[in-house]
């Protein structure tokens, strides 16, 4: 058996339907075995980023394990930064590339160079398959390593001599390994004692949670606790519903924020995540003083990583919040259930006058030309089918857009995570692709969808049915916002002009760039053609770019 043939025979036994990829000479020999393998469909790009990233969603929106075939070492450097995002994103993912033949490796051959070496600051593990006998084994290692918590991708380099190698050792084969951890009942005991005492308790939702599929324990436990749940800053999945009551919104970026949000709580209980990721040092807890903070992860890594703990526990995330669940059931009384009961119906209270302070907000800028994003967003709201999937890249329209649009499930949602833009785009690819009976809405700025433009024509190519809303302030927006709090955290007293972050002259032309790539495009001026305008894309069962002419920063 040569080591191709091992190498799509691994595949097979580990689950693999989709190969995401960007074609070169050094993939010859998978590209030239696809044919004799059609239970695999080969997603093509036209970038090796757009590639990983549309992966890196698919993983998340699929629940298996995503393969990513690039292209040597240039290629592989085009995708880095979105195998970061999906190591922020804690998707499982094998990622190889072909590699030139070994033969070579002394004569620095073109587009040559150590592969393994560019990869690992960005995935779990990084290895060469030396010779076709070590292939079976590492990619039945990789698989492994990609799936353990915290998941995350792995990168193999594939020789083109060695795919072509002769070899006796099989194909590997996934092992049947159960490796959910049950929680400590001691840890758990303790977290039931520390909850009962807790006088306003309040959760942060990770996004293992979704994961495990374990959204409805969560939202039975905080109501059990009458507890306020919040999401961190950047979040990849819907691990709580937002409409729920006790869905309070996103955690801010630095710690004297998140102890402001936090400063009427007396607990903080931190599931499923990496807790918490800043943009901005300022120094200080992001607790406030007195606050007693517990954790449950299905990593021990993760567990107490950047800050002591009151309670923490190591369990599958889904485990460990039905055990407390359990734990509290038995020591609750009724003076407890009466406190809950009061803190729910104050959460309550608080949802419904934020709704209100929204749609005020929303009044207040209904006529604004260009549209204001919170019109923008109750537009592009009214035109979306209620079953469609969201994949975001929003950033700055992010506060409106959470405040409109509610997402239920753990499959109603995703984004990434990591701070790198561009992942909007191509992740809507992976989205659709696994989830082909659903429509997806994909949202993103005009800055940031340049980064990965080229998914539309994979999108066309592969008749994907996603509506791409680019909402064009013709201006790097969030580079604004970060520049006024730099200027405001290190005292930088200036009048200057944003340098750099207009993008309107020339100004790009998206519905033009859509139909070089094959998708039909629909320009939006004015607000009233807005919600029509999604409608009748999403109608067409087809790709379609809508681009929407919104306001810059005020």
């Amino acid at each position: 058996m040569r080591g191709r043939q091992v190498f799509f025979e691994t595949l097979l036994n580990h689950g693999v339907d989709r190969i995401f990829g960007n074609p070169g000479t050094t993939e010859s020999p998978l590209l030239d075995s696809l044919l004799d393998y059609p239970q695999i469909q080969y997603i093509v790009h036209l970038h090796e980023g757009v590639a990983t990233g549309a992966a890196n969603f698919y993983a998340q929106a699929s629940g298996k394990t995503a393969f990513v075939n690039l292209h040597v070492a240039p290629g592989l450097g085009n995708a880095v930064g979105m195998i970061y995002g999906a190591l922020k994103n804690n998707s499982p993912m094998v990622v190889t590339a072909g590699q030139q033949d070994t033969r070579l490796r002394l004569r620095d051959p073109v587009l040559g160079h150590d592969l393994a070496a560019i990869a690992a600051p960005v995935t779990k593990w990084s290895v060469q398959v030396e010779t076709a006998d070590e292939l079976g084994p590492i990619l039945q290692r990789a698989f492994k390593i990609a799936n353990e918590a915290p998941a995350g991708p792995v990168f193999v380099a594939l020789p083109i001599n060695v795919m072509e190698q002769e070899t006796s050792i099989p194909a590997g084969k996934p092992g049947h390994s159960f490796a959910a951890t049950r929680p400590d009942p001691a840890g758990i005991a303790a977290m039931a004692r520390l909850l009962l005492a807790s006088t306003s308790p309040a959760i942060v939702a990770g996004d293992d949670v979704a994961r495990a599929g374990a959204g409805d324990t969560l939202v039975k436990l905080a109501e059990k606790l009458g507890a306020s749940v919040w999401f961190e800053g950047l979040r990849g999945r819907n691990s709580f519903p937002t409409d729920h009551a006790s869905a309070r919104g996103t955690l801010a970026f630095d710690a004297p924020g998140v102890a402001k949000q936090f400063a009427d709580n007396d607990l903080v209980l931190m599931v499923g995540g990496p807790f918490f990721e800043e943009v901005w040092y300022a120094p200080g807890s992001p607790f406030p003083a007195g606050c007693k903070a517990l954790q449950i992860e299905a990593a021990p890594s993760r567990l107490a990583y950047n800050f002591a703990l009151d309670a923490g526990v190591v369990a599958d995330v889904g485990a460990g919040l039905a055990a407390l669940d359990v734990a509290l059931a038995t020591v609750a009384g009724k003076e407890f259930d009466a406190a809950a009961a009061k803190r729910n119906a104050a959460l309550q209270a608080l949802k419904e006058s934020e709704a209100a302070a929204q749609k005020a907000r929303v009044e207040k800028a209904w006529a604004r030309t260009p549209t204001s994003m919170a019109r923008a967003m109750a537009e592009i709201r009214a035109g979306t089918p209620e079953n469609a999937i969201m994949a975001d890249e929003t950033i700055t329209a992010n506060l409106d857009l959470f405040k409109t649009f509610t997402f239920a499930g753990a499959d109603d949602y995703f984004s990434g995570r990591g701070g790198g833009i561009g992942q909007g785009l191509a992740g809507a690819i992976g989205v659709a692709v696994a989830q082909p009976k659903r429509p997806v809405l994909c949202l993103s700025g005009d800055g940031s969808s340049m980064y990965s433009i080229q998914a539309l024509w994979t999108a066309a190519h592969h008749d994907l049915a996603i509506v791409f809303v680019i909402l064009a302030n013709r201006e790097y927006r969030v580079l604004k916002h970060n520049i006024d709090a730099y200027r405001a955290r290190f005292d930088v007293k200036s009048n200057k002009p944003y340098m750099h972050m207009d993008l309107g002259s020339p100004t790009m032309g998206f519905v033009d760039m859509a139909k070089g790539m094959g998708v039909a495009g629909t320009y939006v001026a004015k607000a009233d053609d807005i919600k029509a305008a999604v409608a009748a894309a999403f109608k067409t069962g087809k790709p379609h770019l809508i681009e929407i002419e919104i306001e810059g920063k005020r």
